[in-house]
């Protein structure tokens, strides 16, 4: 038997592989696979056992190995629990995407189209599930139906949501709606929870094709209305962590609140350099500070970062918990941090009068705006001053004024950074980087924690002369990665796809313009048409089709550039505050500094995807929040009229933005008139089939507010008239961007909304 079986396992092609791996090595899961398809037919696991000679000492073992393979889709069994070779069965691995309608879609794991669940299969799984279906026939839209033959892997264990009573019957609604079914609460398992209330359900049971899923309810988190409610919801919805584990924050409490002598060490000391930090009135965490001199026909520009990677080490708990972050979070009123406040506020924020340690990048930069030359060091520095953007524009505006006065010591200084930024603003516009025109909003709560009113927000020259040096040092530290071959994190952002860009294309020759650059435009063609419709009454009509042609920015190791800025290489080096790539940017400096190579402790590959997906999901996160409060905030608003503009044409209706509330709504396709309307993709407009009524995006409206849904967070409106609309192809036309309303170049469902300080850490 011995030698019949030394004589099978013999044949595995990776069996050495498998003798270096393990001590008692089994069939390597490759040859499992070629002896179940050299078989032919499904087996059973005994006879499987059998035909490799699978000792008793080494079932539990080889069953192991079958499960795992099971869960990774390689195999599966049968009803008759035989074991089948997948790629045998034609069957397809993906993951499940709920619609709120109650069908769904499997995003298989080969890229390959989508399929549609329908609301039927749907009952077998929930949003985010990793199942195996079998490809079947099309719906009447023509599109590929699958039937879900197995779960491999349940994505939800617990979720939130609120409880609802009907009949003496509990029940769950998830506030994720992608999540349709109701989970049904088991006898006596509410925990005291009252009809009404939010909580978080922790599932007994998951669904399959027979019955609904059931949970029990775990934690009662409150009722609907209560202020901060929102929040509370929005963290566990998006799975966000927002309580640190014991050892990272024992870790942080274990720190001194001031830098310590022995930490200078190595490090230039520029303490009696006048930097000094500008931010928000409302920051708390200051990871940046400036300086700039004239020197020669040009200028010394020094940027000196918040030296993160000085206290949070690789594989350390700290470092664990800011890679399961990637970001910090800024909710209206509340942030969830990356690292613990010791060190976003305390020792890693560059507080004014205090020592901090530091990386500069020192750059020497022309009198046209060439950075001709640059180093990083690491520094012990002290920041002259804590200055807003507010008191920056009043300094420039009046020079002789009372917050000039009170910062005589750092005016020059200041001038001096003005003068740069007029030089890399010039310099700018020569690269071609494109520069959209958006309005930001910035909501004003009451003592309640509610919205009051929501106003613009003008940036001043000084958010865009901090701008200007983030975005220098932030090129610096990707060149200078790039040209000593350190693999890193760029922040990538790829111009148009080829139907994107024929879209825009075709939507641009009906108003006479043309985007040039052939088949590969790069900024500066967008950049020279956007100059070119400067001054236009439908500027921002045809600014905003041009921004949404432009693909979603990311991090990754290959250099692809970035398009909306005009760089070819660019990576986030200015907020290891809040950003883990810009960490892992700093620690790759360092090592090259040392004549070493940082190696992290995944593939740069898998952490460009990661960081990339929790930055989605942060952003998600705050439109969720954001779209509750406006709800909110509109209750109070219901019956009142308002003029608004089109800001989105879909195949259901069209949203509109107010003028004055800054708010968003929907007027549903059947409130458009007796006529059926149909979307036009190619012309971007809803058009009336026999009364040739136009809508298009852009084209300004008067609507009534007539329903506010704080359980789906929607907004409805009713047309009471057109106040101005064009008819095709002349000024003033608009047109639909986005069915899908999906986030374009910077993250923004309609415009791109930029996450707190963001206007210093561009793209």
């Amino acid at each position: 038997m011995t030698n019949n079986k030394n004589n099978i396992r013999a044949l595995d092609p990776f069996l050495e592989r498998e003798r270096e791996q393990y001590e008692h090595p089994l069939p390597s899961r490759e040859y499992i696979l070629q002896v179940l398809a050299e078989h032919g037919v499904p087996i059973e696991q005994e006879d499987l056992c059998a035909l490799l000679q699978i000792e008793l000492h080494e079932e539990e073992l080889f069953t192991r190995r079958l499960r795992a393979m099971e869960r990774d889709g390689q195999i599966m069994r049968n009803r008759k629990r035989a074991i089948c070779v997948m790629d045998k069965l034609d069957l397809v691995k993906g993951k499940v995407q709920g619609h709120p309608d109650g069908f769904g879609f499997l995003i298989p794991e080969d890229g390959s189209d989508d399929l549609v669940l329908s609301a039927k299969e749907m009952h077998k799984a929930l949003h985010g599930d990793i199942v195996m279906v079998r490809v079947g026939g099309t719906d009447r839209r023509g599109r590929r139906e699958a039937s879900i033959v197995e779960v491999l892997e349940h994505a939800n264990t617990r979720v939130v949501g609120r409880l609802y009573e009907d009949h003496g019957i509990l029940f769950v609604v998830a506030e994720n709606r992608r999540i349709s079914q109701d989970i049904l609460v088991a006898p006596g398992e509410q925990n005291g929870a009252l009809a009404g209330q939010v909580v978080i359900l922790e599932i007994m049971q998951q669904p399959n094709k027979h019955a609904q899923p059931i949970g029990r309810v775990v934690e009662v988190l409150g009722n609907y209305g209560d202020s901060g409610m929102e929040i509370e919801i929005a963290l566990r919805k998006h799975d966000l962590p927002y309580e640190f584990p014991h050892d990272a924050k024992h870790q942080a409490e274990q720190f001194s609140a001031q830098v310590q002598a022995e930490s200078y060490a190595g490090r230039e000391d520029v303490r009696e350099l006048p930097l000094v930090t500008i931010d928000g009135e409302t920051a708390r965490d200051f990871d940046d500070a400036v300086y700039c001199e004239p020197s020669g026909s040009g200028f010394r520009l020094v940027v000196a970062i918040a030296d993160v990677s000085a206290y949070v080490q690789p594989g350390d708990p700290l470092d664990k918990e800011a890679l399961n972050r990637s970001t910090s979070v800024y909710f209206p009123r509340r942030v969830i941090p990356m690292l613990p406040e010791e060190l976003s506020n305390g020792l890693c924020s560059i507080n004014p009068n205090v020592e901090r340690l530091c990386m500069v990048c020192d750059m020497q930069i022309s009198a046209d705006g060439v950075i001709e030359r640059y180093r990083f060091y690491p520094s012990v520095m002290v920041s002259k001053a804590r200055l807003t953007y507010n008191q920056v524009a009043d300094m420039l505006a009046n020079p002789q004024g009372e917050i000039a006065q009170q910062y005589a010591g750092v005016l020059p200084h200041i001038n001096h950074l003005y003068t740069l930024f007029q030089t890399l603003l010039l310099a700018r516009g020569k690269r071609g980087a494109i520069d959209f025109e958006t309005v930001e909003t910035q909501m004003i709560f009451n003592d309640q924690g509610k919205i009051e009113k929501i106003v613009p927000v003008h940036r001043n020259d000084a958010h865009k002369l901090i701008e200007e040096c983030m975005l220098a040092a932030n090129v610096c530290a990707a060149g200078f990665l790039h040209d000593h071959e350190h693999p890193v994190l760029y922040r990538v952002h790829e111009g148009p796809t080829p139907e994107k860009l024929e879209a825009v294309r075709e939507f641009f020759k009906e108003f006479g313009l043309e985007l040039g650059g052939g088949d590969e435009p790069q900024a500066g063609d967008y950049a020279k048409l956007l100059k070119q419709i400067k001054g236009r009454p439908d500027y921002a009509l045809l600014q905003t089709v041009m921004l949404r042609s432009l693909r979603q920015a990311r991090y990754a190791p290959e250099n692809a550039g970035h398009f909306g800025l005009g760089y070819e290489a660019y990576a986030h080096f200015t907020s290891p505050i809040r950003r883990y790539p810009d960490l892992l940017v700093h620690r790759a400096i360092k090592a090259v500094l040392k004549g070493s190579q940082y190696k992290p402790s995944e593939k740069w590959d898998a952490l460009g995807v990661h960081c990339s997906q929790n930055e989605r999901r942060a952003d998600d996160a705050t439109r969720d929040v954001e779209a509750w409060l406006k709800c909110f905030y509109m209750r109070d608003h219901l019956g009142n009229v308002y003029d608004g503009t089109i800001s989105s044409v879909t195949g259901f209706g069209l949203f509109i933005t107010l003028d004055d509330l800054f708010v968003e709504g929907l007027v549903h396709v059947s409130e458009l008139g007796s006529d059926y309307f149909h979307f036009d993709a190619t012309k971007h407009q809803m058009l009336g089939e026999h009364s040739g009524k136009r809508y298009r995006l852009g084209d300004r409206v008067r609507v009534q507010v007539v329903r506010v849904d704080m359980e789906s967070t929607k907004i409805d409106f009713v047309l009471e008239s057109v106040i101005s609309e064009s008819p095709a192809g002349t000024p003033g036309e608009a047109g639909e961007l986005d069915v899908s309303k999906k986030a374009g170049a910077w993250g923004g469902s309609h415009a791109p909304k930029k996450p707190k300080k963001a206007h210093k850490h561009h793209g």
